[in-house]
């Protein structure tokens, strides 16, 4: 390629991939795109960019990697001093004259969406055999929405944000088959409409007004392109994509009409409030992993939900999100947000007690970020906030919550993430919660990240089997329960977790105390075994021992959740047959019938 033009992306993992730089692939006759993550050192990621040799280098801008994209600014004069060098993105399309003064090395900077105005930029470049001073001298005449360049005069001239009016007709498909055996196993990020119905003072999407769809005969044709490739997921970036019932309605239906064996799983975030009866059944109907659902539910103190411009109807979002977790067919991963205005520890006490009742998938908590160009930074005075002048902007301290309370919540964040979104130890810290806690869930991870803090074990990194550890010592110290029982718990919960692979060493395991009785249950009578497992047929123990498991258990622990437990003994076949571990109560003792 004689004129080399490269879209890098910076993403947060491996795992992930750039949407962004894809679209300008491909409405950059003959330009292509290179993908590193923050991981990367930042010499090696330098070294990468020098071998490619590009006339044009173009770097999508965002929170996770504005820091190391800054680091490497500083070092592309020295490695390609006569490179073109464009930077776009959110992270860049506001405070432009000071990111332009600040790394002089940028030649250019993309406001907003770049579909229509980078390629008319490279267009120009080209003409101009790549001479940035007769560019800048064609844009002093005529500039071209969306791009700021540097003046003849010295200046700097910001130029203006800037949307692509026909999101259908310019805007392209991202992917090309010959690069999907590479990615297809990687999160791909697709999207149906751009801009938002609401407008939530935390978010950019308030910024845009509007919501511009692409049709759907088009994107049945795009999601059969992922099909056909067998693509693990697709991350759908729609704002809210239930704006629109036409539009959203029909997607859904397409996905539900799909093969049995198309093994994508589609993840959209929706307002969950607004779905009706109609799409419920569609859900309803939905092959187990073919679908999530991402919720942002930030908070249920209505004052602070006004505050920053969002409705939330709390009694539909949670009677909603109870009848999808009622299907047992879909992952629900719903947010709250940690700092908004007015939200003290007492009320996000309640916030947290609100959601976490409902028992979704995953729980997340985020800190409020102070984004460029969004509402949220004309509340930093009326509301007293502090936050990191830096990426990721997170909120220092405000009038509701000092410093201390948000250092506090991040090592709270940080045990919630090792227990309950790592869907560890769920039935034993319910148990804890109902029993020790009176039902106040916050009461108890309040309690335990104290205990974590006072142990120094926010300061180290821990093994998975530890956690189990920490956790029936905590159990012990704290709560009026036998160690017979924290232990049983905690085996339950090992066995339902990790694909079932880890075994702490400090449990009382029973495998082979058992050994002899479950060995007749799997080689006795098939129709025995086959009254739980209606296909199993013995083939050898090596096999038997990867599928399955057998404990027992000096209390019911597989029903925890919905009594007190007492002793009675009780052996429990574990399946590792299928994507998550089942568990059910086995006859392994005949002569007691």
């Amino acid at each position: 390629m004689k004129e080399k033009i490269f879209w890098l992306a910076v993403n947060a993992k491996y795992s992930h991939t750039s949407l962004a730089v894809r679209y300008l692939r491909e409405v950059v006759s003959g330009s292509a795109i290179m993908e590193l993550t923050i991981n990367h050192q930042l010499l090696a990621m330098l070294g990468e960019i020098y071998a490619a040799k590009p006339k044009v280098l173009g770097i999508s801008c965002y929170i996770w990697n504005i820091e190391m994209v800054k680091a490497l600014l500083k070092l592309l004069p020295a490695a390609l001093p006569d490179t073109v060098i464009i930077c776009g993105g959110p992270e860049v399309s506001y405070g432009v004259a000071e990111f332009m003064q600040a790394y002089p090395m940028v030649d250019y900077v993309c406001r907003g969406e770049g579909e229509e105005a980078l390629p008319r930029l490279v267009e120009q470049l080209r003409q101009a055999d790549f001479d940035r001073a007769a560019v800048n001298k064609c844009l002093d005449e005529a500039g071209i929405p969306g791009i700021a360049w540097r003046s003849q005069s010295g200046q700097i001239s910001e130029g203006q944000d800037v949307t692509v009016a026909d999101f259908a007709g310019k805007v392209p498909f991202a992917y090309r088959a010959e690069e999907m055996a590479e990615i297809k196993e990687r999160i791909l990020y697709y999207e149906t409409s751009r801009g938002c119905p609401f407008s939530c003072a935390y978010c950019l999407s308030c910024a845009t007004a509007g919501v511009r769809y692409l049709p759907l005969e088009r994107v049945f044709r795009e999601l059969a392109f992922f099909v056909a490739h067998d693509v693990r997921q697709v991350k759908f970036v729609d704002r809210t994509f239930n704006a629109k019932k036409d539009h959203f309605l029909p997607i859904l239906q397409y996905l539900l009409a799909l093969p049995a064996d198309c093994r994508t799983n589609f993840h959209f975030e929706v307002a969950i409030d607004y779905l009706d009866e109609e799409v419920m059944m569609v859900l309803a109907q939905m092959p187990k992993g073919r679908v999530q659902l991402e919720i942002g539910i930030q908070s249920t103190n209505e004052k602070t939900l006004k505050a920053v411009s969002r409705v939330n109807h709390w009694q539909d979002i949670a009677s909603h999100i109870r009848k999808i977790m009622s299907f047992h067919n879909m992952h629900l991963h719903v947010d709250l947000i940690i700092g908004l205005p007015g939200e003290d520890m007492a009320s996000f006490h309640q916030s947290f007690n609100d959601v976490y009742a409902l028992q979704t998938d995953m729980l997340q908590l985020g800190f409020l970020k102070f984004l460029k160009g969004a509402a949220m930074m004309n509340l930093i005075e009326p509301y007293r906030y502090r936050y990191m002048p830096m990426a990721p902007y997170e909120v220092l301290q405000s009038d509701a919550l000092s410093y201390g309370e948000i250092r506090w919540f991040h090592s709270f964040e940080q045990v919630f993430e090792l227990y309950y979104n790592a869907g560890r130890c769920r039935q034993t810290v319910n148990y804890l919660i109902r029993e020790g806690e009176q039902g106040d869930a916050f009461a108890f991870w309040q309690k335990f990240t104290d205990w974590w803090e006072a142990s120094g074990f926010h300061k180290v990194g821990h093994s998975t089997k530890n956690l189990y550890g920490y956790l029936g010592d905590f159990s012990l110290m704290t709560y009026d329960l036998s160690a017979d029982l924290v232990d049983n718990l905690l085996r339950y919960d090992a066995l339902m977790s990790d694909g079932g692979r880890i075994r702490p060493e400090n449990l009382a395991w029973n495998r082979l105390q058992y050994q002899e009785i479950t060995a007749d249950f799997w080689k006795g009578a098939p129709s025995r075994v086959r009254a739980y497992l209606p296909a199993y047929t013995f083939t050898n123990w090596r096999d038997v021992n990867k599928k399955y498991h057998i404990e027992v258990f000096a209390y019911a622990v597989d029903t925890a959740v919905q009594e007190k437990l007492i002793r009675k003994r009780r052996a429990l076949l574990f399946d590792y047959t299928q994507a998550e571990p089942e568990s059910q109560s086995i006859d392994l003792w005949m002569e007691e019938k």
